[in-house]
């Protein structure tokens, strides 16, 4: 419960610095000047449904929960817990907002992969059994990079409308395509490295060799955002290896379906990763 309320507090405080700043919008407006860039940032604010005092209470809320179910976990498991709270908590709350703004100097893809990879594995290992395994680093970092990916993909895809605002994102930094592909790849095959490696090193059993069955979908994902670069208007429509993808007629409809689809996929590969893991989990 901690770590989701603290993730939705995360999540809040996102949009909320995001507005302040003046970027809850700007895909909008680039959409309407003719760049291709996903719509739909913090629709509620933008709309008038609510304002940014209310969002601002609500995260502080809900920051304030997750700090008082982890002061009893501190009470049971000791200061570790506090450590990984704290650093977590900083983290979260300057991926967007001032002074440090992470996420706007090509630090955030590597904040968000930390934060739900390591610390958030690692502390509910150790919340719930008061020790930290090692076999955590070969499913933590893995998992880790495959959340990062999510972020990083979406930065490759809005790379155009983020130099326009000046959001300086890990694919603004790198700037060129083959270079951003170049990461790309190592954030996507790194963590079967990693896993092979603990198979082989023995910190995880072989029955972990079935998380192999998620490299199509890796390939798949790499492949498509090449296709991006070199023709940004190829369409693609979804197959049933790419896992499910929530109202896609929907999605085409409104334009969003170039996205959407390398969005949902890079999404499903987590996912599988941590379904077929929570599996292998159960078998010695």
């Amino acid at each position: 419960m901690g770590v989701i309320v603290g993730n939705m507090s995360a999540n809040l405080f996102d949009d909320y610095f995001d507005y302040k700043a003046h970027h809850a919008h700007y895909r909008n407006v680039l959409h309407r000047e003719g760049f291709r860039a996903r719509i739909g940032k913090c629709d509620y604010l933008t709309s008038g449904q609510a304002t940014a005092g209310q969002l601002l209470g609500v995260s502080l809320a809900l920051m304030g929960m997750a700090f008082l179910i982890g002061g009893i976990i501190f009470y049971f498991r000791g200061v570790v817990i506090l450590y990984i709270a704290l650093i977590t908590a900083v983290l979260a709350i300057f991926y967007s907002g001032p002074p440090l703004r992470l996420s706007y100097h090509g630090l955030g893809e590597f904040v968000i992969g930390l934060i739900f990879g390591p610390l958030n594995m690692i502390g509910t290992y150790y919340a719930a059994c008061g020790a930290i395994d090692q076999t955590l680093i070969f499913i933590s970092i893995p998992v880790g990079l495959f959340v990062m990916n999510i972020i990083y993909v979406h930065s490759m895809l809005d790379v155009v409308a983020d130099k326009k605002t000046g959001k300086h994102t890990l694919a603004v930094s790198l700037d060129r395509p083959p270079v951003m592909l170049a990461v790309l790849f190592f954030i996507l095959f790194l963590p079967f490295i990693i896993i092979g490696y603990g198979i082989w090193q023995g910190s995880l059993s072989v029955s972990h060799v079935a998380l192999i069955l998620t490299l199509p979908m890796a390939v798949g994902l790499f492949r498509m955002m090449a296709v991006f670069y070199k023709n940004p208007e190829q369409k693609f429509e979804p197959k049933p290896w790419m896992g499910f993808m929530h109202k896609w007629r929907q999605v085409e409809a409104i334009g969003t379906g170039w996205f959407m689809i390398r969005w949902f996929l890079a999404r499903n590969l987590l996912v599988s990763v941590c379904l077929i893991g929570m599996v292998l989990s159960f078998i010695k």
